[in-house]
């Protein structure tokens, strides 16, 4: 028997006042409920411009307290209790002076904390200098339990990562959610710009077949600016998709435009595919100690 989550994704561009960016949000929320969504997934670190093109500590003034009844999670929880839906989010969380992490929040139907992830793989290129910011989550990769099923929530450069996948798969994800902000540099080809878009989505949807697991990937869209200008800035490549459990695609975002979507994932699917492709069942175990090494020379 079926079992259909209707999930809306928000693929938005974002501006440098977070007030702004919420109101956005909210907006999107609501639309997104009304016409039926009962999942809703944010793209990574919304609230803000992708502040980590420059090192910079006065921006560390941008995170935010997410622990309970703070000005930033009451925003979240009453949107989420007032339009009745599990809202993903993704925030820059302040842990304590000088402690931060990207973190995302899962919000249920009710409003309270479903639970939380921080970000694992923290990646350090030229515009994406995010290890100047964000300490390496200490969560590991656990699904979180919600209303509509368990949630496993990672972020953006963990996606690349085919263990962090099969590890939320083999505690029982129903299925894998990535808010994400990437994009092209101004100095990347033609060429070179479809085919890291293309390398991105096909890394993910082999998540999705190797786990027999759907994918749920969403992206921010728009130029933005790097404050120093030592470069011409990112240009986000939208591009926010939804993968069943054969990596098939179910939505494909634009990679120019904003966009909203409901795309209905049933959920049943993966027990049927795994059966097909039994890879949990035929995984050597026995053999995978390599895995824990840096390189095996």
């Amino acid at each position: 028997m079926s079992k259909i989550l209707r999930t809306g994704i928000i693929q938005q561009a974002n501006c440098a006042d977070a007030a702004t960016n919420r109101q956005r949000i909210a907006e999107a929320v609501r639309a997104l409920s009304a016409s039926g969504a009962r999942l809703i997934v944010n793209r990574e670190l919304h609230d803000s411009l992708y502040f980590c093109q420059t090192e910079n500590v006065d921006t560390c003034d941008l995170a935010v307290d997410i622990t309970p009844g703070s000005e930033t999670m009451e925003f979240y929880s009453q949107l989420a209790r007032e339009c009745k839906v599990v809202l993903v989010t993704s925030l820059f969380e302040r842990r304590a002076a000088g402690l931060y992490h990207n973190t995302a929040v899962v919000f249920d139907s009710d409003g309270s904390v479903a639970g939380h992830y921080r970000k694992m793989h923290i990646p350090d290129d030229p515009a994406y200098y995010e290890k100047f910011y964000f300490t390496p989550g200490d969560l590991g990769f656990r699904p979180i339990d919600t209303s509509v099923g368990r949630l496993g929530v990672l972020v953006c450069w963990d996606q690349w990562y085919p263990e962090a996948a099969r590890l939320m798969a083999l505690a029982g994800a129903d299925m894998l959610i990535y808010p994400t902000a990437i994009g092209w540099e101004s100095s990347d080809t033609p060429d070179e710009q479809e085919r890291q878009r293309e390398a991105w989505t096909t890394v993910q949807r082999g998540h999705a077949v190797a786990n027999g697991l759907p994918v749920v990937t969403v992206n921010r869209v728009g130029h933005e600016p790097d404050p120093s200008g030592a470069t011409g800035g990112i240009l986000f490549w939208g591009s926010s998709f939804v993968a069943g459990p054969q990596g098939e695609f179910l939505y494909r975002a634009p990679s120019d435009a904003e966009d909203l979507a409901i795309v209905d994932i049933d959920l049943s699917r993966s027990e049927q595919v795994r059966r097909w492709w039994p890879f949990l069942r035929d995984r050597r175990i026995d053999a995978y100690g390599g895995l824990t090494s840096r390189f095996i020379d």
